[in-house]
């Protein structure tokens, strides 16, 4: 896929300065203390069509991003804008249409599925809380669905426990389209598989995008699968997006030491080949208590004083590459709209 594939598409959705605080509790009687600062001012946009990859650190807030993103959370702060409405602010009779468009497949396969009912109730379900039909119908919509995902359609009698882990998450994905959405949030949606399980499901969900014109908020922290199926990766550290670019930029100019140091962490699938990495000194911050100034300066091996103290704003550095880091010039077109 072209990184400017979904270029000029509608633009369905947009995040702007999207919070999420978690109050902690300390002492005997629960007291407030700090907030867990999940989430800090996140924004970023995905249009018809396209992929977008969230990556980054485990407790950098990806998921925690695609949570609020499907209203499974409530923002603390920021505006979350579905096809030109906001719907951060909505009660639950006015998300329900909204939620048959937003759909999500989860990480875990095997606690993603209900393992009481059959997986032919698992994909039907979805159907019913939306449309009224038949029971020949809604049979014969669940085996389509079966045979689009690589199912069959004789095992729609068989219980989650009955399938594989692959088959457990194509099922996952049989439920998602279901509704007919428009964007799917794929949360860490192989890291449970199997390496030769991974690529299939990985390009199912290509294939379906081709099909269906759906858009994808993919959040992973694998490299290799990000690169694969994004059309723009935005990188999180500790509750912000310090990066967001084309894929072709990310994995080949990174403007961001942190972006630096995750691709220098990729494994190369060559024992022969010895690659020169740079090591992070220090252990992640905590998000109780994140660190002044630019958030990634405590390990940082190029840091300057200003990053203790000043916090950098998101700017483009190339055309349509955008940094948070003081070492890093705004391009010339930005420099010159500025003046």
């Amino acid at each position: 896929m072209s990184d400017r594939a979904a270029a000029g598409n509608e633009v369905l959705l947009e995040v702007r300065d999207l919070v999420k605080h978690y109050p902690t509790q300390q002492g005997w009687f629960g007291r407030a203390g700090g907030k867990v600062h999940a989430v800090d001012r996140v924004s970023f946009s995905i249009t018809s069509g396209e992929t977008l990859g969230l990556v980054g650190e485990s407790g950098c807030g990806k998921s925690t991003t695609g949570k609020l993103i499907l209203r499974l959370q409530d923002p603390t702060e920021g505006q979350i804008v579905w096809r030109g409405r906001r719907i951060d602010q909505l009660g639950a009779a006015e998300m329900r249409p909204v939620r048959r468009e937003l759909q999500a497949v989860f990480q875990d396969p095997y606690s993603s599925l209900n393992p009481r009912i059959r997986a032919s109730d698992i994909v039907a379900e979805p159907l019913r809380n939306f449309e009224s039909m038949s029971a020949a119908v809604g049979r014969e919509r669940v085996a389509q669905l079966f045979e689009r995902v690589g199912l069959r359609a004789d095992q729609m009698v068989k219980f989650p426990f009955e399938f594989s882990g692959g088959q457990r998450q194509r099922l996952g994905i049989a439920r998602a389209l279901s509704v007919g959405p428009k964007l799917i949030v794929c949360d860490e949606p192989v890291s449970a598989l199997d390496v030769s399980v991974q690529a299939q499901v990985i390009n199912l969900l290509m294939d379906l995008q081709q099909e269906m014109h759906l858009s994808y908020l993919f959040v992973a922290h694998d490299l290799a699968v990000v690169e694969h199926i994004s059309h723009r990766v935005a990188v999180m550290y500790l509750g912000k997006i310090v990066e967001i670019a084309p894929k072709k930029a990310i994995f080949t100019r990174p403007q961001h030491p942190y972006t630096e140091a995750l691709l220098e962490a990729v494994p190369v699938p060559n024992p022969k080949v010895r690659k020169q990495r740079r090591v992070l000194s220090g252990d992640v911050p905590s998000p109780i208590n994140p660190p002044s100034g630019c958030r990634f300066h405590t390990r940082c091996p190029y840091v300057e004083e200003r990053c203790r103290h000043e916090e950098p704003p998101l700017r483009e550095v190339e055309r349509g590459q955008w940094v948070a880091c003081h070492l890093r010039q705004p391009a010339a077109h930005c420099a010159a709209e500025a003046r």
